[in-house]
């Protein structure tokens, strides 16, 4: 894959660890071997899968002369945390669009990422009520920038259109050349599925470096067939931009939806054990949102037998951790 003839920042420094869970890997019975992709450690303040796909949607915006850097998310959003990371460091205005998608969740005070917004000189912050449209609202925003001579440049909700997926098309070229260079075989991948570029690059990168290894999401908030029809969608754009014949198949987009709970970053009973489970066993923490639900599917699925054993999986680690802060009645109840 030839990624030269996109704009790009250098953000990365270097690959993500790949490291193993033998602790995590015992606590479930041993029969299969857990590893984990340290994308928690990407560069930005709090760190995160978003920095990847920000490489290229920032590159875009500046290379077309914006100033301005719009996007959207949840109240605890960690991609709306990086992506106010990045304009800092890049000398951009940020303003968000929360959504609301829990009613009364957002609290202009609380800790967290909401914090971190305030830290990192978040130009404006419009909240909306849960449901919204969020393309329109982002719009609206662009359009009052633009009458007040500013330049602005939207960044879609997890920078996840073609542009933000490179980047998870270069973490599975990335993955696959640490796997060889360690003589690893990894069996399985599980990876974190919401906005589904992380997703969607990860199937595309994996077809573009032959890697063979099947990836697998664990759903954050929509039903599974839906998930997996954006997910498709989103990697056959992605496959034509970035010209890997064929595209990928509609079944190797695989999702899993029974994890998601009673919607989109409310808790789980089971979201909480795995969070507390990679703490207490690998020192690795998750986020109540994402990573801790992927987790959550993760760990079910060896428990219900669904790897063979002696198989060997990797989970991607999304990062996302700042976002404990605003859950912490959650960890400490019962």
């Amino acid at each position: 894959m030839n990624f030269t003839k996109f704009p790009r920042r250098n953000y990365l420094q270097g690959p993500t660890p790949i490291e193993s869970m033998p602790s995590l890997s015992s606590a479930l019975g041993g029969g299969v071997k857990l590893y984990i992709k340290r994308d928690d450690l990407l560069p930005g303040s709090g760190g995160g899968n978003k920095t990847r796909k920000l490489e290229f949607c920032i590159a875009d915006a500046i290379d077309q002369g914006k100033n301005a850097i719009i996007t959207c998310g949840a109240v605890q959003s960690n991609h709306c945390r990086l992506t106010a990371a990045w304009s800092a460091k890049e000398g951009l205005d940020c303003h968000l669009i929360l959504e609301e998608r829990v009613a009364g969740s957002y609290k202009a005070d609380a800790s967290g990422n909401n914090f971190l917004f305030e830290l990192l000189d978040v130009k404006s912050i419009d909240v909306v009520s849960g449901g919204s449209d969020m393309v329109a609202a982002m719009g609206k925003k662009a359009a009052e920038l633009a009458a007040a001579g500013k330049k602005p440049y939207i960044v879609p909700g997890g920078a996840s259109n073609a542009i933000g997926a490179m980047g998870y098309a270069v973490c599975a070229e990335e993955t696959m050349g640490q796997l060889n260079e360690m003589r690893l075989g990894i069996d399985h991948i599980i990876v974190p599925s919401g906005s589904a570029g992380t997703h969607a690059g990860m199937v595309v990168g994996m077809a573009g470096v032959s890697g063979g290894i099947p990836i697998s999401g664990v759903n954050v908030s929509r039903s599974k067939d839906v998930q997996e029809e954006i997910v498709y969608n989103l990697a056959v754009e992605l496959a034509a931009t970035i010209g890997v014949k064929g595209g990928p198949a509609r079944e190797d987009i695989v999702c899993f939806d029974q994890y998601v709970g009673p919607g989109y970053s409310l808790p789980t009973d089971s979201m909480v054990e795995a969070v507390k489970l990679f703490a207490r066993t690998e020192a690795v923490l998750l986020d109540p949102v994402y990573s801790g639900k992927a987790a959550a599917g993760l760990i079910d699925l060896v428990r219900k037998g669904h790897f063979a054993d002696g198989s060997q999986v990797l989970f991607l680690h999304t990062g996302g951790s700042p976002a404990l802060y605003a859950y912490m009645d959650t960890f400490r109840q019962g």
